[in-house]
């Protein structure tokens, strides 16, 4: 988006033929390097980059997605489902930030917040954190402002009502559990935002790999959940980023 905004100011400034930032501007669709093409166009039409999904990629083929990116201007690249092996690699080469537990880095910088408010991100158990953390690291990387409030499940509820008031004051709430997933809708009926469910495949058997939360969750009769895939705490980020983004003046400048 910078380098799109920076043609435009050329063109504003007289340095610019029209003609010819629409030719830059054509060539920029996509960067087709064999093996990806790498939107580039992206952050211009959605507000925000391309992210790129670590798992099934090798470390060389992470790392030449990211330089076209930043050959592109995106000052921030967010890869998910990281192994640690293939962030050693690209840490000798790129400025990556490496979070082991979510499974996440970041090239370049993390933007200041700039949301309407705050997001907080809530877990059942001390066993869904990665799930979260993937979600808080996602959300902070759009650059939103996130609480976390960790191990506050159902089975002690005091815990989740000692925060009454962060839950109370958010712009919108992930609710992360696995077990039978009761969190999101026990949030849903304190909180006045939307509140987005992210189950995990924590649990005994009967859980089936995430399922029972994921089925609890989507039958909860609390209003304004809505429900992410099993283990999809970057789609939670995501989601409660736009969300926290709305009507906030110059959105996608």
């Amino acid at each position: 988006m910078d380098h799109t905004r920076d043609i435009l100011e050329q063109v504003r400034a007289g340095g610019m033929t029209v003609e010819d930032a629409l030719l830059r501007l054509k060539r920029r669709p996509f960067d087709d390097l064999g093996y990806a093409k790498v939107d580039l166009h992206r952050s211009l039409r959605q507000g925000a980059a391309e992210v790129i999904y670590g798992a099934g990629k090798t470390a060389e083929q992470i790392a030449g997605i990211a330089a076209s990116m930043l050959r592109g201007g995106e000052p921030t690249i967010l890869i998910t489902r990281l192994d640690a092996r293939s962030a050693e690699t690209l840490a000798r080469t790129l400025p990556l930030q490496y979070h082991a537990e979510a499974r996440l880095g970041v090239v370049g910088t993390v933007p200041e917040p700039d949301g309407a408010g705050k997001i907080v991100v809530a877990t059942g158990g001390t066993s869904d954190i990665p799930v979260a953390e993937e979600a808080a690291l996602t959300a902070e990387t759009l650059g939103n402002e996130v609480v976390r409030l960790y191990d506050v499940g159902v089975a002690g509820l005091h815990r989740l009502l000692a925060h009454a008031d962060e839950l109370m004051s958010a712009s919108v709430i992930i609710a992360v559990a696995g077990m039978e997933g009761a969190l999101a809708s026990v949030v849903g009926g304190l909180a006045d935002c939307p509140v987005i469910a992210v189950p995990t495949s924590v649990g005994y058997g009967a859980s089936f790999g995430g399922v029972s939360a994921l089925l609890s969750m989507l039958n909860s009769c609390a209003s304004g959940v809505s429900v992410v895939n099993i283990d999809n705490g970057f789609g939670a980020g995501f989601l409660a980023g736009r969300i926290n983004h709305i009507g906030k003046q110059g959105k996608h400048t």
